[in-house]
């Protein structure tokens, strides 16, 4: 993000939050009153809006097939970051270019980075660099930190309904549970020379350790990595090595990268096709099964598990 538009940023937030001086943080929370909640990914937002029931509003600026990575924040974003009573991030530069808004709104509006919150020794670097992994959603075991960091954030803005936020964080964190039993059951269906799954970018990382694959991306952590001849030859070596036949997209990440793979696999008389599109860093449309993060995470494991068992 250049300097002049961070001027530009700071200076439109300075002015959105004069505007707003003086309402204050939500007094008397209820369904009628609610916690103004703005998340960055609908990830999150599925958090908020079951933890919180009817006393929060929530609004997420990342619809189905937004790339975080690529985000850019719009003026009617910032007001809304503005406006918001509280808001909670990923983090972990997934959300890259709003980093420094979330830095600037937060002597004004708590920002919260909840992936921040799962313990350092849980979490998964680049290999040959220090970026941490942020798509820690696709380990529920691992997103339980995340639940309780919004749960946190709610309580500290309205104490008065610590018991509600308490329970509620309590039920989502138990079908977190059952969504890993589910996992491994319907994985263990799938032979272990198998388990190997190819997406465009390496987006599954927490995926693959949770639920032994080996997982392969033609992308980096983040999509705004470029990619080579080199990294399309090494995964088509990968493919020919151990005889896969089956390669992902996904719902938010152009079909290029994963193409290109398909096409240079062709060359070399391997056939290899593609076993359905995933839900990486987005999720459904709304009013979907897939729109919510249940529903997202059920697919994924069944469109996995069809295709490669």
């Amino acid at each position: 993000m250049n300097k002049v538009f961070l001027i530009f940023i700071g200076s439109l937030l300075s002015l959105l939050f004069m505007s707003a001086c003086g309402e204050g943080t939500n007094q008397n929370v209820s369904a009628d009153n609610p916690v103004k909640v703005v998340t960055t990914t609908a990830q999150i937002g599925d958090i908020a809006e079951n933890i919180g029931g009817e006393n929060v509003e929530v609004e997420s600026l990342m619809g189905p097939g937004v790339d975080p990575h690529l985000y850019q924040a719009s003026q009617q974003d910032i007001k809304k970051l503005a406006d918001a009573d509280i808001v909670f991030y990923n983090g972990h530069n997934l959300e890259g270019n709003l980093q420094e808004i979330f830095e600037e709104i937060n002597d004004k509006t708590p920002a919260y980075a909840v992936a921040e919150n799962v313990p350092e020794n849980q979490l998964i670097s680049e290999e040959g660099s220090s970026s941490t992994d942020p798509h820690l959603w696709f380990d529920p075991k691992r997103w339980t930190y995340a639940v309780e960091g919004v749960r946190d954030g709610l309580i500290e803005l309205d104490e008065e309904n610590e018991s509600l936020y308490t329970d509620h964080a309590s039920e989502y964190i138990y079908m977190l549970d059952e969504l890993d039993t589910f996992a491994k059951e319907k994985i263990s269906s799938i032979p272990e020379e198998s388990r190997v799954l190819v997406t465009a970018h390496d987006a599954f990382g927490y995926f693959g350790d949770a639920y032994d694959f080996k997982v392969e991306g033609l992308q980096g952590l983040s999509t705004d990595a470029e990619y080579s001849v080199r990294d399309v030859n090494n995964l088509v070596d990968l493919l020919e090595d151990q005889n896969i036949k089956a390669v992902f997209i996904e719902s938010s990440v152009s079909e290029r990268a994963i193409n290109a793979v398909i096409e240079g696999a062709a060359k070399r008389e391997h056939e290899v096709e593609i076993g359905g599109e995933l839900y990486s860093d987005a999720m459904g449309e709304e009013d979907t099964e897939e729109g919510t993060y249940e529903g997202m995470f059920r697919y994924n494991i069944n469109k996995i598990v069809s295709s490669l068992k």
